[in-house]
């Protein structure tokens, strides 16, 4: 109804000759169809995360053009109904120097922001590939600012974790050889290699591989890095500093070769759920679910959320964030991409309603929604 609602007077505003694009206002969610912010453009923040605060929710992305490529940075939008968004403009801007790691022609992905309330700054993670690397250098980086528009100054780049041990990594595993594994990949010998650390033994000295990534704050205001490692084969979940800017090497690892990416956290009535995809590329795949009581574990597999027609590719999209609906109790939003790699900048957003049903994440497609009606 409410979308009949805007088109009449869509229609009504046009016959008057006012640009209706400027003041009809989004009311509801559509999944998958294209999202337009204030000034009439579609929404470009692809793999995103959103913080809130002070009264409005800051939602920052990759900037898509016609490549994968980094060509203008991380954009932000803030919005203070989650419906209509406003071009912030770009937060972290990629550098015209060229031994800059955040070059233009770099790879930044999956841009995740949260508040310290210590230092009262704004932090920045993200998925860093150096420019002309491919995806060899799986790094994470930082950056800060003292607003949450920015601009955000970098600060550097890891390979996380080097020279530690993973809290849940056994004593017999630390003194096999580095680098001993099979010759052939993918056979079982090999996964149970990876399932006793190959990876991480090969990794210990310059830091483990960080690829696809969130953070996640906790009640306590303790902060935690939770990233695809071991070649997309293992998540590693990982304790940061007090100012949210470096690593305390206290970290363990999840699901070992599963083969997990696109993570994404969320807490309630104090169980922590992870939800991740598999690794197929740009293409879609069933998502994953994981819970634990403890966020150090051990995590429990719970299978794929989503339910019902599309569920084995999640709805033709990919996990990046769960975002809590402030001022709604055990309300949370599954926030998901649907890729589009012939053309980056068409990608679309997936926002769903994810509830707790016997135990389980569970998420339902819907065709439009809005917090109003956030029920099955």
């Amino acid at each position: 109804m409410m979308k009949i609602i805007n088109i009449v007077f869509l229609i009504f505003l046009t016959s008057k000759g006012i640009n209706a694009q400027e003041i009809v206002q989004h009311t509801t969610f559509e999944p998958g169809k294209i999202w337009k912010d204030t000034d009439g453009n579609h929404i470009n923040a692809h793999g995103g995360g959103i913080l809130y605060k002070d009264g409005a929710y800051y939602w920052y992305g990759e900037h898509k053009g016609k490549t994968n490529s980094a060509r203008v940075g991380v954009r932000c939008y803030s919005s203070t109904d989650l419906y209509n968004w406003k071009n912030e403009g770009v937060a972290l801007a990629v550098s015209e120097d060229p031994s800059s790691e955040i070059t233009n022609g770099c790879v930044i992905e999956r841009p995740k922001v949260i508040y310290n309330e210590k230092t009262e700054k704004y932090v920045m993670w993200f998925h860093l590939e150096l420019k002309g690397k491919g995806y060899n250098a799986a790094r994470t980086a930082v950056a800060v600012s003292d607003t949450p528009t920015g601009s955000y100054t970098y600060l550097k780049s890891y390979r996380p974790n080097a020279g530690e041990w993973p809290l849940n990594f056994k004593e017999a595993w630390k003194k096999e050889p580095a680098v001993a594994a099979p010759t052939k990949w993918w056979t079982p010998k090999w996964y149970k290699a990876v399932k006793k650390g190959l990876f991480v033994r090969k990794d210990f000295e310059k830091g483990q591989m960080s690829r696809d990534m969130t953070v996640f704050v906790d009640d306590d205001g303790k902060a935690y890095h939770i990233n695809s490692s071991e070649e997309n084969l293992t998540i590693h979940l990982a304790e940061l500093t007090d100012d949210y800017l470096d690593f305390t090497g206290k970290f363990i690892t999840i699901a070992p070769a599963g083969h997990n990416e696109a993570p994404a956290m969320f807490k309630q009535d104090g169980v922590y759920y992870l939800i991740t995809s598999g690794c197929t590329g740009w293409d879609p795949n069933a998502a994953r679910s994981f819970k634990a009581s403890s966020i150090w574990g051990p995590w429990e597999e719970l299978g794929n959320p989503a339910v019902g027609k599309d569920s084995d590719l999640t709805f033709h999209s990919q996990s990046t964030y769960i975002l809590p609906v402030v001022g709604k109790k055990d309300a949370f939003i599954f926030m998901a991409d649907r890729w589009k790699p012939q053309d980056p900048i068409d990608g679309r957003y997936i926002w769903l309603p994810i509830k707790i049903k016997d135990a389980k994440p569970q998420i339902k497609w819907k065709d439009e929604w809005s917090l109003d009606t956030f029920v099955y």
